[in-house]
């Protein structure tokens, strides 16, 4: 169920910019082996909407997983709603001239959700080299998530593609391990080296909160505000009843009890990575 939208009591010091949302209706054909099925639709006057209750001014739709390479409603939003911007999800095959296209519409990088996927494809490889070829000549970035334990050979790949890297939902670190896992470790390396960033996203996604407050912990020591960004995950599919905004943002203060520092993850970086 779709939370009801009620004015935060820290709409003075939220986030500028939310970015992980999802928006789609119900007519969206499902992706083949989607992991979850939608009981109501998420639309976009419902999302910006709940942005102005909470006083966050802009908006970046990540690309579900659940409707495959179905981007045209995000796109849409976007070419009505300048305060948005979209990733998109691609056949590695995708033309230069179609993902210009995209960017134009407000198209600002390609998603990989592999979380769910088996056999991982192997980005050192054809078509998927070409891919990223075009990601970096568009200035694009890879949208990225899957376990911590699996991330270490698509940051390889990605690394040596010269691509911009954004990893979600904290790098998803082991729950038993924590930030010691060797995964969330290798990202920690990436985040060093300068053309990634990791979204404190999708909190209720991880082992416990105390986790996530772990990891930004570690990321902030490691990589600064520079390289993090705060998104909300809305509208939280497959957590619709025990998820909501004002808890995405309670989330963000236990991560990051600075309001500097805050102001420069969820305002100052994703400014100007998204909308400079």
């Amino acid at each position: 169920m779709t939370e009801a939208i009620q004015t935060s009591p820290v709409a003075d010091t939220a986030p500028r910019v939310d970015t992980h949302a999802h928006a789609y209706t119900l007519d969206t054909p499902l992706a083949p082996g989607a992991w979850h099925r939608p009981q109501a639709a998420a639309p976009i006057e419902h999302y910006l909407a709940t942005l102005d209750a909470h006083g966050v001014q802009f908006g970046v739709l990540s690309a579900a997983s659940l409707f495959g390479t179905h981007n045209e409603y995000a796109l849409e939003a976007c070419r009505a709603h300048p305060r948005l911007r979209t990733t998109v999800i691609v056949d590695p095959d995708c033309g230069l001239d179609a993902m210009r296209a995209m960017a134009a519409s407000g198209a600002v990088g390609v998603r990989l959700q592999w979380r769910n996927v088996q056999p991982v494809p192997d980005l050192r490889d054809e078509p998927w080299r070409g891919l990223l070829r075009r990601i970096a000549e568009l200035d694009w970035h890879v949208q990225l998530h899957d376990d911590s334990f699996r991330l270490p050979p698509y940051l390889d790949a990605l690394e040596s593609a010269g691509v911009k890297i954004v990893v979600d939902h904290y790098g998803r670190p082991d729950g038993r391990l924590g930030v010691d896992c060797a995964g969330f470790q290798r990202l920690l390396r990436s985040v060093q080296r300068g053309r990634t960033w990791v979204k404190l996203s999708s909190f209720f996604r991880l082992q416990s909160p105390a986790l996530a407050t772990q990891a930004a912990a570690a990321l902030l020591h490691d990589a600064g505000p520079e390289r993090l960004m705060w998104g909300s995950d809305w509208p939280f599919n497959a957590f619709e009843d025990t998820a909501d905004y004002g808890q995405a943002l309670a989330q963000f203060t236990r991560d990051v009890p600075d309001p500097v520092l805050r102001q420069r993850i969820g305002s100052e970086t994703p400014m100007a990575f998204y909308f400079g």
